[in-house]
């Protein structure tokens, strides 16, 4: 008994420490320019089986269940901080690319995965498959803070978010060609069509009743409607698999339809699940890590076969995947460049490495140490370079605004009021105008402006500045048209940031 208690304490404190390493790795991440997917899973194989042994970690169904749950946090997150407008414009391509994109993908990769790694023509199809589509954790978490062309940064959201149902789709048949006696084709392209559009529907259902009811409903806590719309999250995810569609997609369309809603709780619930969101990365990245035996996979021939893996996917299948995908499509030679760059590979592609191993596929060993190879090789290559290559392009864009942040009233219930903040920049039109010609609502209120870390006493004369920080108490129903107000850029602004696109 006590021996238990015993270890059940070491354990907790072994976990303390990963999690206090881990966030304090995000910080070297920034600094060296490694993504911090990278270093997660180096933590993991640091303490793993063939590093310090401090855990031993070799279930793949565990893997597989830690990674589905991780990615449907992390997809929850990104998609609440996709904003429709932006990428309304982009969904065609973006759509295009997560569908097109990933066949050519996988076909290109299978042809040099059969010559590289001398397997059968189905199996090379099944690597191809694994690492066709670009990574949502992985794109979400380097391009954010990055400041890259928003018409950009978009379609790589919206890629990432909706790629995964047919990298899975293919994975799965790829499996049940090598596992399974007869297939019907037939059957097989109508099951896709059927988890695209199927879980775009219970993801557009969802997301909307969830939107609904997080602004109806009145909880004793605004600590709790975070928790309530990641319920809804994994009710998506739940609901589509059910159905045999595709739950990842409608976890994505979900937060984007909760995302795009005026919340009640808004502030809260975006904090939370970024908080969370990097929670369930570390976690994810960490069990990969941990799943993963150094030993097997950094020889030299795992090495070489990954590395030549990686330069076709890098320089050969993503680029042609691109140039064709988006033939179409206006996008400069520059910004197709980019978005080639951009296409990381991250953990949805070693999740999907795992089901090989689940299935009992003869070479799924193999399958897996290559395809963590190649995903690190992008992560390092690709993740280290992105801000460098987007600014090498000229593809970096001033923003036209800041964020607004709506800081909730503690008397949940009494008030029907919030608090925005509002951080003032060169471009926006309230520059230079005072308190008393400000068209704000009669239920506004200006209750102090932050200027160069002093707090200001507002009165009619005050004249608003670059550089100020407002905090307006207003009341939700006219919380739109004070962000509408807010965020008003100055036209000449707005002519130059045209040109410069």
């Amino acid at each position: 008994m006590i021996q238990e208690i015993l270890e059940s304490n070491q354990f907790i404190m072994l976990m303390a420490l990963l999690l206090i390493v881990s966030i304090i790795v995000t910080k070297f991440s920034s600094r060296l320019g490694v993504p911090s997917l990278v270093l997660f899973i180096a933590v993991g194989m640091l303490v793993g089986n063939d590093g310090l042994g401090f855990i031993y970690f070799d279930n793949p169904e565990i893997a597989q269940l830690v990674g589905v749950i991780a990615l449907i946090i992390i997809l929850f997150e990104g998609g609440m901080l996709t904003k429709w407008k932006d990428i309304r414009p982009v969904v065609a391509p973006s759509i295009t690319l997560a569908t097109v994109g990933v066949v050519l993908t996988t076909l290109l990769v299978a042809v040099a995965a059969k010559f590289i790694l001398h397997i059968g023509w189905i199996e090379a199809f099944l690597v191809g498959s694994i690492v066709g589509s670009t990574d949502a954790a992985a794109v979400f978490a380097v391009l954010k803070g990055k400041n890259v062309r928003g018409k950009l940064e978009a379609t790589l959201e919206a890629e990432s978010g909706t790629n995964d149902p047919m990298a899975v789709f293919l994975t799965i048949t790829f499996i049940q060609l090598l596992t399974l006696d007869q297939m019907n084709v037939w059957g097989m392209v109508g099951s896709f069509f059927w988890q695209m559009g199927a879980g775009f529907a219970v993801g557009a259902v969802i997301g909307y009743l969830a939107s609904l009811s997080l602004n109806r409903i009145n909880l004793d806590s605004s600590g709790l409607y975070p928790l309530y719309a990641l319920g809804f999250a994994f009710l998506s995810y739940s609901s589509s698999s059910l159905l045999q569609a595709s739950g990842l997609l409608a976890v994505y369309v979900t937060a984007v339809f909760i995302g795009n809603a005026e919340l009640a709780y808004r502030y809260s619930i975006l904090r939370f699940h970024e908080g969370f969101g990097w929670m369930a990365q570390i976690l994810m990245f960490i069990i990969l890590g941990l799943f993963v035996s150094p030993q097997e996979v950094f020889t030299w021939s795992i090495m070489l076969d990954g590395l030549l893996i990686a330069i076709v996917l890098i320089f050969i299948a993503r680029p042609v995947a691109i140039i064709i995908s988006l033939a179409g499509f206006s996008f400069e030679w520059k910004e197709k460049l980019f978005l080639s760059w951009a296409g990381l590979r991250g953990a949805v592609p070693i999740v999907l490495a795992i089901f090989p191993m689940l299935a009992g596929i003869e070479n799924s060993q193999l399958i897996f140490n290559v395809v963590f190879f190649t995903v690190l090789t992008s992560a390092l290559v690709q993740g280290s370079s992105i801000t460098w290559v987007a600014e090498r392009f000229r593809l970096v864009s001033d923003k036209l605004g800041n964020p607004i942040h709506s800081l909730e009233l503690i008397s949940i219930g009494k008030a029907n009021v919030e608090m925005i903040e509002f951080d003032v920049t060169e471009k926006n039109v309230v520059v230079g105008q005072t308190l008393e010609n400000m068209e704000l609502p009669d239920r506004a209120l200006i209750n102090a402006i932050i200027r160069d870390g002093d707090v200001i006493t507002p009165y009619g004369q005050t004249e608003i500045k670059a550089g100020d920080t407002l905090y307006i108490l207003v009341a939700r129903k006219n919380k739109k048209e004070v962000k509408k107000l807010l965020e008003a850029i100055k036209e000449e602004e707005v002519e130059h940031e045209k040109s410069r696109a």
